[in-house]
């Protein structure tokens, strides 16, 4: 069609008339164009009419559909804004009991060390008494030890063979009497 176009405006160019307006009604063609466009609009009016509607009714679908799934997501936002609620008060609770029971722990670990720190010092004492009264025995058998020795060296000294039958002699006197 552009070819067609092109041709009849170099026909047009040729002849010296070059490009204007056409006042002949008849030559310009305007009646026909004017019944192709009224045939246009009268033929695709239905079409043009039916597929606007098709349209209308699509969006309209479309703005409902968007409408209904706004309203789910206002409804899941609302679910979820009071299972956060739910969720933030049961962690405060789980805060609470955390804080009590950590409180009692701390308490009775405490109490359980002054217990442990209270036998520890009545063993240390029991003990330290124990080592004492070991010690004290040690000391008086050794006291005991070295009085013993110092009285037999003194014996050895002091008795001669002729005291020592002496004792004897009276020992066995003694005895005599007895039996």
């Amino acid at each position: 069609m552009s070819d067609f176009l092109l041709i009849s405006a170099l026909a047009e160019l040729s002849s010296g008339k070059g490009f204007g307006f056409n006042s002949n009604f008849l030559e310009a063609n305007v009646l026909n164009i004017a019944l192709l466009v009224s045939g246009v609009f009268y033929l695709g009016k239905n079409f043009l009419t039916s597929a606007l509607e098709l349209r209308q009714q699509k969006v309209t679908e479309a703005i409902q559909e968007a409408e209904e799934r706004l309203q789910q997501a206002n409804a899941r936002l609302l679910d979820s804004e009071k299972q956060l609620t739910e969720a933030q008060t049961v962690i405060e609770k789980i805060k609470k009991e955390a804080e009590t029971t950590a409180r009692t722990v701390k308490e009775t670990i405490l109490a359980q060390g002054k217990l442990d720190i209270e036998r520890l010092t009545n063993n240390g004492k029991s003990s330290i008494e124990k080592a004492e009264l070991q010690i004290k025995k040690q000391i008086q058998q050794r006291i005991t030890d070295l009085a013993m020795q110092k009285v037999s060296t003194q014996l050895q000294d002091y008795m001669t063979p002729s005291l020592q039958s002496k004792v004897i002699d009276n020992n066995i006197a003694q005895l005599g009497g007895q039996l």
